[in-house]
């Protein structure tokens, strides 16, 4: 406790010397950060290997080079977005000039998860030394590997009063929170989120929750069926199908269920072969509780497995599980599954799907496969969600020009891109006022002010 509180002081000391304002001091830290990772490719692939048996395909295109391409696309753009933004100015402002000056908060506090250990704590902290804060990392302990790692790489590279990273369980998590930092961003499950926020509101601190919930993937009945369930597989499998993102549930229309079914199998063999069990490139569950948590979810569902359901626990891998005739109430649409399991509820009407999706909670992202323009409009604006992606799955968060984040229970605030910059940065709004003449309509004592300021304010 000691030491978090000494780290945190030291850290608003070095924030108030000013250095981190500097544009060329930011670019040089991004510099910095990215030969890290370069450098340290094979350890940081290793880690991931060791922590969640991910291969190197898979490591590098959603973890490393996911974090090389922000960091690219921050330095490209990064001395635009520093420059001060002159905005309209009102009429009733004549004479004046207005900005919108972008300044950090301060010392940045980013609480990292373990489903992508590298991806999810270095991408937030890229936006916060963008904006010009100083941060401190907290890696997840249930990906001890990749965590150590980064700790060991921050540390030789950074001081500890500009960026530090604390390894440790929830108690240290708990121990952070309890101080007073100048902005919070979190990522996790949505249970924590609230933890979060209600610590948060104790000092008042802005925050960032990048939280989940149980995403839909509607397949309608004009969808191109065997591009549709190879992308599914594809989005699904990613990480072992934990990924925040990651489509949770389908919705199929029943004119198309037993086509989409067998397309789903034939592009399971095509991308994984016929036992991913025995596929040394398939990521397994992140630890045994969750290799529990997710069987038992199996083993209590009415649905009908069409697919899968092969597991092993020395391994903590489990195949692709295809459960049919699913009801809205069934154990495995209680909860965001984060796992392998893909839950099959079929629709006949479109008003009653977007019915049954709109009363439950907002998901975080919403997959659509379809050709017809005038279904997709429809279900983008009438369902509420955090990103959609139409005919493919997850694609979406890879785009640095769409901003990622949830609305209600599966988030607040967004980041990648610009968007991180703009998340880590106060927005200070300024109005520069003329001295070469004063109108005299502003003041009470002037002629005819009242009449004319009604005409020009309405």
């Amino acid at each position: 406790m000691e030491h978090i509180s000494n780290l945190i002081k030291k850290q608003k000391q070095f924030f108030a010397t000013g250095r981190t304002k500097s544009v060329d001091f930011r670019i040089h830290n991004l510099e910095i950060l990215k030969s890290i990772i370069t450098d340290n490719e094979q350890s940081l692939m290793e880690a991931l290997k060791k922590d969640l048996n991910k291969s190197e395909f898979e490591a590098y295109t959603t973890e490393i080079g996911f974090v090389l391409s922000e960091i690219s696309f921050t330095l490209k753009n990064i001395r635009r977005w520093c420059k001060p933004k002159r905005v309209k100015t009102a009429l009733t402002h004549f004479g004046s000039k207005s900005y919108v000056y972008k300044e950090p908060y301060g010392v940045a506090l980013i609480i990292s998860p373990w489903n992508y250990p590298i991806n999810l704590a270095l991408a937030p902290l890229i936006g916060a030394i963008a904006a010009g804060n100083c941060a401190i990392l907290k890696p997840s302990e249930l990906t001890p590997a990749t965590s150590k790692l980064l700790h060991e790489l921050i540390s030789e590279y950074f001081p500890s009063e500009y960026i530090a990273v604390i390894e440790g369980d929830a108690e240290t998590s708990k121990m952070l929170l309890n101080e007073d930092v100048d902005y919070i961003f979190f990522t996790g499950s949505i249970q924590v989120g609230k933890i979060v926020m209600e610590a948060a509101a104790k000092h008042l601190t802005p925050v960032t929750l990048e939280l989940g919930g149980k995403s839909p993937c509607i397949v309608h009945q004009d969808a191109k069926i065997p591009l549709a369930a190879k992308r599914i597989v594809w989005g699904k499998l990613l990480n072992a199908g934990q990924t925040c993102v990651a489509p949770d549930y389908l919705l199929v229309h029943e004119s198309i269920k037993e086509s989409l079914i067998k397309e789903i199998k034939l592009a399971m063999i095509d991308l994984y072969g016929k036992n991913v069990i025995t596929n040394s490139n398939y990521t397994k569950i992140i630890n045994e509780k969750h290799f529990k948590r997710l069987n038992k979810m199996m083993d209590s569902t009415k649905g009908v497995v069409r697919l899968g359901g092969a597991c092993d626990i020395s391994t903590q891998k489990i195949e692709l599980t295809l459960v049919d005739e699913i009801t809205w109430n069934d154990s495995t649409m209680e909860e965001e599954i984060f796992g392998p399991i893909l839950p099959i509820i079929t629709y006949k009407e479109l008003d009653q799907l977007i019915k049954e999706v709109s009363s439950r909670p907002k998901p975080l992202a919403l997959y659509l496969f379809t050709e017809n323009n005038k279904v997709s409009s429809k279900i983008i604006e009438e369902i509420s969600f955090g990103s959609c992606c139409v005919n493919d799955t997850v694609y979406q968060i890879a785009n640095p020009y769409l901003p990622f984040g949830g609305v209600g229970p599966s988030g607040t605030g967004a980041y990648h891109g610009k968007k991180s910059f703009d998340e880590f940065s106060h927005e200070k709004s300024v109005l520069k006022q003329t001295t070469l003449f004063d109108i005299p309509l502003r003041y009470p004592n002037g002629k005819n002010g009242l009449k004319l300021i009604k005409k020009i304010m309405k």
